[in-house]
């Protein structure tokens, strides 16, 4: 069977991609997907988290290579998931390119703000297009010459106002200024609850009954490009 491999991929640090890793990690877990965290930031909030609480229910690797494309894959064998915490492409880009041409599929966390938004498209080149959007089109042509299908990109609200997608208010705001660029949101969402999500840092955390719950269910849904062999649990 195939394997699901994601990368949560941001511009910017402070969006919940670690945190989104450790809790999509204990979801795959929950549900019998044998899943691999791998820290590939430098930060290495994952891996600081995976010893403080004594060992996650699943494994934690740290690797902060940019050659993760050719040794990630030694590292599959009995997984059945390859979650990747990269880190900020603006300080880091090699790191995270080499993952994303890796992973099948690019979550990107973000926390509703349109003025973040705003930043995120910047155009600051000279093609015409945002920066962001030169950068990941750039990942997805390395992907085709190493032979790969063009990976599935879609973004993850955290720390959103309300638990459920809504048609009015800034939540919904980013959502459209996201779908004018092109980009897909999960309607599922994360929302703001330190207690629950950032505060549990250091210690094992449960996936069932949180928000993640409902942004793992919806991810392992969700069809990969057609030309990517359904994974377990997935298309």
């Amino acid at each position: 069977m195939g394997i699901h491999r994601w990368a949560l991929i941001s511009v910017k640090p402070g969006v919940g991609r670690s945190t989104s890793g450790i809790f999509l990690g204990q979801g795959l877990y929950e549900a019998n997907l044998s899943p691999l965290l791998v820290d590939a930031d430098k930060g290495q909030t994952c891996h600081r988290w995976d010893e403080m609480a004594g060992g996650m229910t699943y494994p934690v690797v740290s690797k902060t290579s940019r050659n993760l494309d050719r040794t990630l894959p030694d590292l599959e064998d009995g997984r059945g998931a390859v979650v990747i915490d990269t880190p900020q492409i603006e300080d880091h880009a090699a790191i995270a390119r080499g993952a994303m041409v890796y992973a099948d599929r690019w979550i990107m966390p973000l926390a509703p703000s349109i003025v973040e938004v705003d930043r995120m498209f910047a155009d600051d080149n000279d093609s015409g297009k945002d920066a962001l959007g030169d950068f990941l089109e750039d990942a997805q042509d390395l992907r085709e010459r190493a032979g790969r299908p063009r990976a599935d990109v879609v973004v993850l609200l955290t720390r959103t106002n309300t638990r459920i997608k809504t048609k009015n208010g800034p939540d919904a705001d980013v959502r459209a200024a996201l779908e004018s660029h092109g980009y897909e949101t999960l309607d599922a969402q994360v929302p703001h609850n330190d207690s629950l999500y950032r505060q549990s840092g250091g210690t094992r955390v449960r996936t069932v009954g949180t928000a993640y719950d409902r942004v793992l269910k919806e991810l392992l849904a969700r069809p990969y490009s057609p030309s990517v062999p359904g994974p377990r649990g997935g298309a």
